[in-house]
């Protein structure tokens, strides 16, 4: 039953533009949202509409997801960091994407929905994904510099951890606003940082030193 719900959104994330390469419609086929919404949300796991997963958070629209994984280029065997853990699904898509030799770090300040999005992505048998608890609007030092860092939630501007953290040559995606906010994509280039304005969306506040 899930799995022609899950191929339905994604001819229609296809259709409607979002998903435009082949890596990505592989992710979004291969990873079971229906794992990574609450029980009583699974019948409408595969609509196209951001759900409530507890504490006042969200699981994204699949075509934000989308979206953001088009723009951020994920390449295979990448290091990749992840503001935001929510239920885990985001960081799932972008483990396909990075393959077995690749790697998710993703960070959450709320334990109990870091203990679920852990427990989410053992159950889609996802073993590249390291779950961490902390303040994401510092990054994690632990293991930078990453290829590719994305924020899950409206930052009021570009913490400078997450630039500092990022691979020269790298690309950081953030949401640019309060709760209504713009999509930035940021390349770094050595001391250059250019930034491009990909449209505007809506995400949860960030939360901690660094956010509001």
């Amino acid at each position: 039953m899930f799995e022609l719900e899950r191929e339905r959104l994604v001819n229609n994330l296809i259709r409607e533009g979002y998903v435009k390469t082949d890596e990505v419609k592989k992710a979004f086929l291969k990873v079971p949202r229906e794992l990574f919404v609450p029980d009583s949300f699974k019948m409408r796991a595969y609509v196209d509409t951001p759900l409530e997963i507890g504490k006042g958070q969200t699981i994204s629209a699949p075509h934000m997801v989308a979206i953001m994984c088009e723009a951020l280029d994920v390449k295979k065997d990448q290091k990749i960091l992840e503001i935001g853990a929510g239920s885990g699904y985001h960081a799932a898509i972008v483990a396909y994407l990075v393959g077995e030799k690749g790697h998710v770090y993703t960070i959450e300040r709320i334990e109990k929905l870091a203990n679920r999005a852990q427990e989410n992505l053992k159950q889609a048998n996802i073993k590249n994904v390291n779950v961490e608890i902390g303040d994401g609007s510092e990054g994690f030092e632990k293991y930078e510099p990453y290829d590719r860092i994305y924020v899950t939630c409206a930052s009021p501007g570009v913490p400078e951890p997450l630039l500092n953290q990022l691979k020269d040559s790298g690309k950081l995606l953030i949401p640019v606003g309060k709760m209504f906010c713009n999509l930035k994509l940021i390349e770094k280039k050595g001391k250059d940082i250019l930034s491009k304005d990909l449209g505007g969306c809506v995400f949860v506040p960030l939360v901690g030193r660094h956010g509001y």
